[in-house]
């Protein structure tokens, strides 16, 4: 099994640190939808990572229905409740925290964008989607000790990625000041070796 992706990815971030949970091996083999020549298109027609290539050579494409796969074909740690309402809050929690990712790597984007050519109107949307996605996940965390449950789940991992990403990408935003609840779950995160060795290197 082969897991193509950047270090910088916060969606590949995401599925890393899955497949540490779930104790799964595989290889990781950097690549870059943005790095001349890259073979991502080949693998993934829209051109994203991650990919992940299976055992077979097919491929599986969107961090969403990767992590699902893994969770799914090994039983222990399970990152996702198997039906109901508890499933549908986790993979809720996952599209809220895609969203922000989604808000912030467009607005990152936006912003290196020639003067001229740059739009700060698009930006502000952007951080605006941000600031109340964050706000909401600040409000239904409360004084949980996990987004879901009384365990670390596919909700925690999404929101740890997405909340990495913002101080990574956006550092101008003061999540952690306006939210603590976040900045606590984020702290409690950073204490697993999946999420402190899968920190995006500088640059």
């Amino acid at each position: 099994m082969k897991l193509i992706g950047s270090l910088t990815s916060p969606f590949v971030r995401k599925i890393r640190i899955v497949l540490a949970e779930k104790k799964i091996d595989y290889d990781l083999v950097l690549d870059s939808p943005w790095v001349e020549g890259n073979q991502v298109a080949a693998l993934n027609p829209l051109g994203k990572v991650p990919v992940l290539v299976l055992e077979d050579a097919s491929t599986l494409y969107d961090s969403r229905v990767i992590a699902e796969y893994l969770d799914s074909v090994a039983p222990n740690n399970r990152l996702i409740p198997a039906s109901g309402r508890e499933r549908i809050n986790v993979k809720r929690w996952e599209a809220l925290a895609d969203g922000v990712l989604d808000a912030a790597v467009a607005a990152f984007l936006e912003a290196r964008r020639p003067d001229g050519e740059r739009s700060p109107s698009w930006i502000d949307r952007q951080h605006g989607k941000i600031a109340q996605a964050l706000q909401v996940m600040s409000d239904e965390l409360g004084e949980q000790p996990w987004c879901h449950g009384n365990n670390l789940s596919l909700a925690d991992i999404a929101v740890g990625c997405a909340l990495g990403y913002v101080s990574f990408r956006l550092p101008d935003i003061p999540w952690g000041e306006h939210h603590r609840n976040l900045a606590h779950l984020s702290e409690k995160l950073m204490q697993r070796s999946t999420f402190a060795e899968t920190v995006p290197p500088p640059g």
